[in-house]
C-alpha cells in the first residue's frame, strides 16, 4: 500500500473535479505541467482534461520542456498556461 501522505488523498477523482482542479490553477495565472498534476494533483492523465476544457473553448496553450520527477529521471512534459480566462470551467 502507498503512504496516504500525498495532496490529493481526499480529493474527488470524478473528470469534473479533476477539470475544476487544473481550470482553478491556470485562472490563477499559474502554468500546470503534466508532472504537477501527476504529483500533486492526483491526475494521471491531464491532456484528456486540458482537451476537453480546450473543447469547452478555453484557450490553453502547450509549451514542451523537459523536467525531472520525482525518482530523479527526466521527461518531456507539457506545460499548459490559459491565455483567456472564461466565466466557467
Amino acid at each position: 500500500m502507498w503512504p496516504q501522505s500525498r495532496l490529493y488523498m481526499n480529493v474527488s477523482s470524478t473528470l469534473e473535479d479533476q477539470r475544476k482542479s487544473i481550470y482553478e490553477r491556470l485562472a490563477e495565472g499559474n502554468a500546470l505541467s503534466t508532472l504537477f498534476a501527476r504529483e500533486e494533483l492526483g491526475i494521471m492523465h491531464p491532456a484528456a482534461r486540458i482537451m476537453e476544457l480546450r473543447q469547452r473553448g478555453h484557450n490553453i496553450i502547450t509549451n514542451w520542456q523537459t523536467e525531472t520527477d520525482v525518482t530523479g529521471k527526466s521527461h518531456r512534459i507539457a506545460k499548459y498556461i490559459l491565455l483567456h480566462k472564461k466565466e466557467e470551467p
